[in-house]
């Protein structure tokens, strides 16, 4: 492999001169240069990366999240790993999408010219060839939703190609229906912010790995799994109340942990200016046709959404909401427009009413935040989650368990192909904050942030959802606030935020 750049092959693959050098710069493993000093600490994302590569049962590994949370690290990590492995630097090729300004050069299909010029001038040959010889390529391409038919050409490319890929993307309906053209050649991992043992392990804390493995979902549908979740949180009592006062006081952005000490009001900031501001700012500013959206509306949703969290605001209430905010004459049908756009960055997912028996849907979506320091960040309104914090403010509660419902929910909403959504009430049936479906059988999940549960009123819509046959459910979750809150009820496994947090 030659570190000159031969100028013929810039015609030939449509690469300029100032794009050949990004992607050197880029790749700096392929002139036996350092890469830049990553972080210690790894998400366990990390390691879901590597058994995806290792068992190669999907050519495509998607990352999909919101911005800010690790994803790119990661990624780096992974590369690191191969290389200091033995993987050829050839071997891997990389390239960050949403830094890129020299792409502009390419006027189509720029991942396979990208790829073409890769294997010719890096890799020195064909990827078919490489696999052939023992030594595949490994591709890595970061915030890819941004491109024309990323899932065609990645289709082309390993329908064609013997290749590994690992991708990146922080829009949930671009790379959504990129998935579904890519059915049976692409594995997904969803992630959002750090769990409760991740921010544990940023403290030097060892609350050991999540729960959940990356097998599948059957071991939600056990009882048994939930009571040892239950028993592993009592277990780890003292590590786990430490690590949650963490993550009430900063939330789960890993810039709230790589540097605990970092102040809230500069936290905060970073928050507003580099994820919420930078999503609406940019990344939804620009629709389709390059019609601008409005920025004004964003932020004021958005604000709204902060407002109404771990609740099911109708779209008419929003609308007269933002009317009344901006002196605006805005639409239910564009607000809901907006609020869309909104999820579709990952910043809050909207868990839908619960449909049963086909049919017709009824109520509105529940707003969880993908991360409650958000709202601390831009209402400037910190609220405690932690018991004894909270028990000096009582004024809070109220707030601070609409707050624990969309934690539960976010949490809930990046377990990847589990099926999350919400029972509104009705005549013949309380309200459920949550239902998890998987396969035939159904789990209710009720939040109820309180030291002390009463047995018969804070569980009516648990007991009256799983004593229905037709809904299919053994057993419900009640999520508390601390491990002393408990029920005689066989059918009901009780747990604290903190315990359920350490499920991922």
């Amino acid at each position: 492999m030659s570190e000159a750049v031969d100028p013929s092959l810039f015609p030939i693959h449509g690469l300029s001169a100032d794009l050949v050098s990004d992607l050197r710069f880029m790749n700096p493993w392929w002139e036996r240069k350092k890469m830049k000093r990553l972080p210690e600490t790894r998400r366990f994302l990390v390691d879901a990366i590597h058994r995806r590569l290792e068992r190669n049962l999907a050519p495509i590994v998607l990352v999909r999240g919101p911005r800010r949370i690790g994803k790119t690290i990661a990624l780096e990590q992974v590369i690191s790993d191969l290389l200091a492995r033995g993987v050829a630097p050839n071997r891997v090729f990389r390239v960050q999408f949403d830094e890129l300004e020299s792409l502009k050069s390419l006027r189509s299909e720029k991942i396979l010219r990208l790829v073409e010029w890769y294997a010719a001038t890096i890799l020195d040959s064909t990827l078919n060839e490489a696999a052939h010889a023992g030594r595949p390529a490994f591709l890595f391409f970061d915030e890819v939703q941004n491109l024309k038919a990323w899932d065609a050409q990645l289709k082309s490319l390993v329908d064609h190609s013997t290749v590994q890929a690992v991708v990146t993307g922080s829009s949930a309906l671009r790379l959504e229906m990129g998935r579904d053209s890519l059915a049976g050649r692409i594995s997904t991992i969803d992630c959002g912010v750090l769990s409760l043992n991740e921010i544990a392990r940023f403290h030097g804390v060892d609350l050991g790995g999540p729960m959940l493995s990356d097998n599948g979902l059957e071991p939600l549908n056990e009882r048994d799994f939930w009571i040892e979740l239950t028993r592993r949180g009592a277990k780890h009592a003292e590590s786990r109340d430490r690590a949650f006062r963490w993550f009430s006081e900063r939330g789960g952005y890993p810039i709230g942990h790589d540097r605990p000490d970092v102040g809230w009001t500069h936290l905060a900031g970073e928050l507003r200016d580099t994820v919420i501001k930078r999503v609406i700012k940019h990344d939804l500013r620009v629709g389709e046709r390059g019609r601008k959206r409005d920025e004004a509306l964003l932020e004021e949703l958005f604000r709204l959404a902060c407002r109404y969290v771990g609740q099911s605001p109708g779209p008419a209430t929003l609308a007269r909401e933002v009317q009344r905010a901006l002196q605006a004459n805005v639409g239910v049908q564009r607000v809901t427009s907006y609020l869309r756009f909104l999820a579709n960055t990952m910043l809050l997912h909207v868990v839908p009413p619960l449909e049963l028996r086909l049919k017709k849907k009824k109520g509105h979506s529940k707003i969880c935040l993908a991360d409650h320091a958000l709202r601390a960040s831009w209402l400037q309104e910190a609220i405690p989650l932690v018991p004894d914090e909270l028990a000096r403010e009582p004024h809070l509660s109220d707030l601070a368990g609409r707050i624990a419902e969309s934690i539960a929910g976010t949490l809930l909403s990046t377990i990847s192909a589990l099926n999350v959504a919400h029972l509104p009430a009705r005549p013949d049936q309380p309200e459920v904050d949550y239902v998890i479906t998987i396969g035939t059988r159904r789990i209710p999940v009720e939040v109820k942030y309180q030291k002390k549960i009463d047995p018969l009123r804070d569980t009516e819509g648990l007991r009256t959802f799983i004593e229905k046959a037709a809904n299919n459910s053994a057993f419900g979750l009640l999520v508390v606030q601390t491990d002393e809150a408990r029920l005689d009820d066989p059918r009901i496994v009780t747990m604290p935020l903190s315990t359920f947090l350490m499920l991922k």
